[in-house]
């Protein structure tokens, strides 16, 4: 018998910080998305900042998944990514991580938002990293975000946007 989903619960949606680089500005704008998703009655999210986990490079596929990020991934409705362009893609960090899970991802929602040092918000980069998501088995939402100009865009004592618009 099949459990009945319970359609009153808040929608699970972690938001995905996609780099562990020094000096990241899409940190700035991963805590700007929490802060917004958070406020919603009808979702709950986390942050998942890939810096904190620590997966082998000799990889092994699903062999060496992290147990708390699968079992996050797993539970979750929907993903959000914060990804930023390095060179008209993603980070190759990134890749490595999603590559270790694989039924975890199957029919989830996933949005994409884009940042960038440029005016383009990471659009290169989310057009490389869609078909990635799909063939991850992720659905991936119509919409995306994009933060450009990221260096300027948040001010780096606070952390807050500097331009509402």
């Amino acid at each position: 018998m099949m459990e009945t989903p319970d359609f009153n619960r808040p929608i699970f949606a972690p938001v995905i910080l996609g780099t562990s680089r020094q000096g990241r500005a899409s940190e700035y704008a991963a805590h700007f998305v929490v802060d917004h998703v958070a406020k919603r009655p009808d979702m709950r999210t986390d942050l998942i900042d890939i810096r904190n986990i620590r997966l082998s490079i000799d990889d092994a596929g699903e062999a060496i998944k992290d147990p708390k990020f699968s079992k996050t991934v797993n539970d979750a409705d929907a993903l959000i990514f914060v990804v930023p362009e390095y060179n008209h893609s993603f980070p190759g960090l990134l890749k490595h991580v999603l590559d270790t899970n694989l039924k975890e991802y199957i029919h989830k929602a996933a949005g994409v938002c884009g940042v960038s040092a440029g005016p383009f918000g990471g659009a290169r980069m989310i057009r490389n990293f869609l078909p990635v998501l799909r063939e991850l088995g992720m659905v991936t939402i119509f919409s995306d975000v994009y933060f450009g100009n990221a260096g300027k865009l948040f001010d780096p004592a606070t952390g807050e946007i500097t331009d509402a618009a």
